[in-house]
């Protein structure tokens, strides 16, 4: 008989305890992958989100998927987390909070400073102190790799962070200060998820601040450019969404109530270049669309705000959360590459 893993224990306790959950940011990538999620665990979720970023068609795939009886647990609000009003709303009855939204990307902040700290910094303080007033069991909350900074060690370890490298950086590592005072003063307790290049079904591939993974998939199946910026021995550790949904289900669940602040990473703890991911992108699109094999990336300036190279330890969420990554790189894109190519085609 194959050993239960922490995950599914964990999915099949929540199955016969039902709990309220707030999911901002729901209607975006990754909120939508957790709001798929804990529908199918039968809970009950409201989402939050201003449709800026996210789309209403993530939230009609994931209707669609989960059917009109555990469509029916779930409660949508059309509001900003930079309204303070709309964020208590939201949390109200809340047992857990997953706080996802934000404005993503380095070079979006580094064109427009003052919206990353709005959504990133003021929003974030709205959620926190909405979930204080609503008296949540806990917090959880998409922090970044990014925090790491110009820290040159690898892999990346929680108790060493360098200085951040661009105002998005800068903005999470804000956050994860505020989540220290709010535990201290308000005793909420608190998680932070560091996220190392996530990607998966519903990661927008348009728009100049698209992820490296979709956009690629996007422009070789169009036979469109696809660009690297520099040498393409830049690498990253690419995790699957399903791995960030295990890690925030995992987070909110596993940490008591009023311990101490935490943060983890969250990866696969595997380094890939971005050659290389070319190469596995290219070969993984193939069979279906072979006019990608004679492609070839082109390369350009290294870009501002970037790291060279990229690597976590997940062993601290391994031990304190019980966190399994359940897909590598290759099964991760074995399914963004289904998704992608029914959806793009």
């Amino acid at each position: 008989m194959t050993e239960e893993t922490p995950y599914a224990r964990v999915c099949r306790e929540l199955s016969i305890r039902p709990a309220r959950w707030l999911v901002t940011g729901v209607a975006g990538f990754i909120g939508s992958n957790l709001l798929l999620r804990l529908l199918e665990l039968d809970q009950t979720v409201v989402g939050l989100d201003n449709l800026e970023t996210g789309s209403a068609r993530n939230l009609e795939q994931v209707q669609s998927l989960v059917g009109p009886e555990r469509w029916r647990r779930f409660a949508f609000i059309e509001g900003s987390i930079r309204d303070l009003g709309s964020c208590v709303r939201a949390c109200a009855g809340a047992d857990y909070v997953l706080h996802q939204a934000a404005l993503g990307s380095v070079p979006r902040s580094l064109v427009d400073p003052v919206s990353c700290h709005e959504a990133n910094v003021s929003g974030f303080l709205h959620m926190i102190q909405a979930a204080t007033e609503a008296k949540a069991k806990s917090f959880v909350y998409a922090s970044s790799s990014a925090v790491y900074g110009d820290h040159p060690a690898l892999p990346k370890v929680e108790s060493q962070i360098g200085a951040p490298l661009s105002p998005y950086a800068a903005s999470k590592y804000i956050d994860e200060v505020y989540a220290d005072v709010y535990q201290r003063c308000y005793a909420l307790s608190s998680v932070g998820l560091r996220y190392f290049n996530v990607f998966g079904p519903r990661q927008n591939p348009d728009g100049a601040y698209a992820a490296v993974i979709p956009k690629w998939i996007a422009a070789l199946i169009a036979k469109q450019p696809v660009v690297i910026n520099g040498d393409g021995e830049t690498s990253r550790d690419f995790c699957y969404v399903a791995n960030v949904v295990q890690a925030n289900i995992l987070a909110a669940t596993r940490i008591a109530k009023g311990e101490a602040s935490q943060v983890f990473n969250v990866a696969c703890q595997e380094r890939t270049t971005l050659n290389q991911l070319f190469a596995l992108l290219r070969g993984g699109l193939a069979p279906q669309y072979p006019h990608v094999l004679p492609c070839r990336p082109e390369y350009r300036e290294f870009r501002a705000g970037d790291v060279r190279h990229s690597l976590a330890d997940v062993s601290r969420a391994a031990k304190v959360l019980g966190y399994s990554p359940t897909h590598d790189l290759q099964a991760g894109l074995n399914e963004a590459l289904a998704w992608y190519t029914e959806h793009l085609s």
